[in-house]
């Protein structure tokens, strides 16, 4: 198996997991507000990630003298970037910053493919248009108006490549568990600030209700699914992963039918067969491209 077809591999694979996150989300926000909940999923993650270095015996890989720059760079505009989420859903619709943020795949093409160095066959640029498009069709919301809510959002969206250029450039220093650990870190007491400061504090009850849901996003999402990004991201370009991403409203869709019996719209049906098409363009090996 070649390298670039592991990392679309692990591609696939995070996005079945993430694509649980607003399915197993909807359980455990309404009980404990969507801060603490998700201070409280970035602390457990942070415990499990900092036992994996311990048992690998790599602590000392997070002071690690040539990795600082990109780790922290990975951390500020990472956490950056969620700031702006959060700021941005003060104002605009949970579709508004779903469609929105997914536009990070038109910045990657610009930033790597059209002003940067980085080329794409043309096969794998039109498979990149398609995967987009189609995500756009299956997430766009009825009534879409623009406020200031959605160009904060839009400037996380211009966040995004870069946060993971940054993570791409970490990783060639350190594991992908310390780029996480790192940032966790690095993000967590800003998260239980901002929760402190807007939420009122959840009680007992809701929090023993919330914590299975808690517990399985973090393991899930924020452990498992978080260290296949860092990987992929290690394989392919930024541009081929952010379209390749767009399968995950696909599995959520598939999930949410099963789990909560909410059946897809024309549209979003519609949408799954340009995914279909620009994921198989996408993916078809360069010409010369040969197994490991």
């Amino acid at each position: 198996m070649t390298r670039e077809r592991e990392g679309e591999l692990y591609v696939i694979l995070l996005c079945l997991l993430e694509s649980w996150f607003p399915i197993l989300s909807l359980f455990a926000i309404p009980l404990v507000g969507a801060l603490h909940a998700y201070t409280a999923i970035v602390a457990i993650a942070t415990v499990v990630l900092l036992a994996l270095l311990l048992r690998r015996r790599a602590m000392a890989s997070l002071v690690l003298p040539e990795a600082q720059r990109d780790l922290l760079l990975t951390s500020f505009s990472i956490t950056l970037l969620f700031l702006l989420v959060f700021l941005g859903l003060q104002y605009t619709t949970a579709g508004n910053m779903a469609v929105i943020i997914f536009l990070q795949l038109l910045f990657a093409y610009l930033y790597f493919n059209v002003f940067g160095k980085q080329k794409m066959t043309a096969g794998h640029s039109w498979g990149a248009l398609l995967m987009g498009m189609g995500a756009l069709v299956m997430l766009l919301p009825e009534h879409f108006d623009l406020n200031r809510g959605d160009l904060l959002i839009l400037a996380a969206a211009a966040i995004a490549p870069v946060a993971n250029r940054y993570q791409q450039r970490a990783r060639r220093h350190v594991p992908s568990v310390t780029i996480l650990t790192y940032r966790n870190l690095v993000a967590l007491p800003f998260l239980a600030l901002a929760a402190w400061a807007f939420e009122p504090l959840p009680v007992a009850d809701a929090v023993r209700e919330a914590l299975p849901y808690l517990v399985a996003v973090a393991l899930l999402i924020y452990v498992a699914a978080k260290l296949l990004w860092v990987e992929a991201l290690h394989r392919i370009s930024i541009t081929k992963m952010s379209a390749l991403t767009a399968v995950m409203p696909l599995f959520t869709l598939l999930f949410a039918y099963f789990v909560l019996e909410e059946i897809p719209t024309p549209r979003q049906l519609a949408g799954i067969v340009p995914i279909l098409i620009g994921g198989y363009l996408i993916t078809r090996p360069v010409a010369g491209e040969r197994g490991l």
